[in-house]
């Protein structure tokens, strides 16, 4: 039996995000880091162990590698396709990876906790990309997915 896909909009509910994270093979993580002590390394580690494949996207940190993938400038130095755009920047910086993964026809982009940004949001919808905001993807894939 196949999960349920969402429809592009903002989500929340338990049955759309287990779908999501049931589906997703390769994430881009916009705002990634080396640095241990950064939550976006932690989050990173974590999906690491869960058997996704993570892209770090972070351009001060060009020529380093993250779990064995080296890092991309931007969304647009991917080179193939992502199933999620995880997003590690602070919300006025949003509109910019919206408008990124778009380009890239991105199916979902996740901000983590503390992010919101609505006017991102609806033009994430209107490019018909699913959106969840303020939620941490490893707390709610430890949740829903065990």
């Amino acid at each position: 039996m196949t999960a349920p896909v969402p429809s592009p909009r903002l989500t929340d509910r338990p049955e759309d995000l287990r779908a999501l994270l049931g589906r997703v093979k390769t994430i881009a993580v916009v705002g990634a880091s080396m640095d241990p002590w950064r939550p976006s390394f932690g989050v990173t580690g974590y999906l690491h162990r869960q058997g996704y494949r993570l892209i770090p996207v972070n351009p001060m940190a060009v020529g380093q590698d993250l779990f064995g993938e080296p890092f991309r400038a931007k969304l647009q130095d991917i080179g193939e396709q992502v199933d999620l755009v995880n997003v590690f920047r602070r919300p006025e910086h949003v509109p910019g990876v919206v408008e990124d993964a778009i380009a890239i026809g991105a199916p979902a982009i996740w901000l983590q906790l503390g992010i919101v940004n609505l006017a991102a949001a609806a033009q994430a919808e209107a490019a018909g990309i699913a959106m969840v905001m303020n939620r941490c993807i490893s707390v709610e894939h430890s949740r829903l997915m065990r």
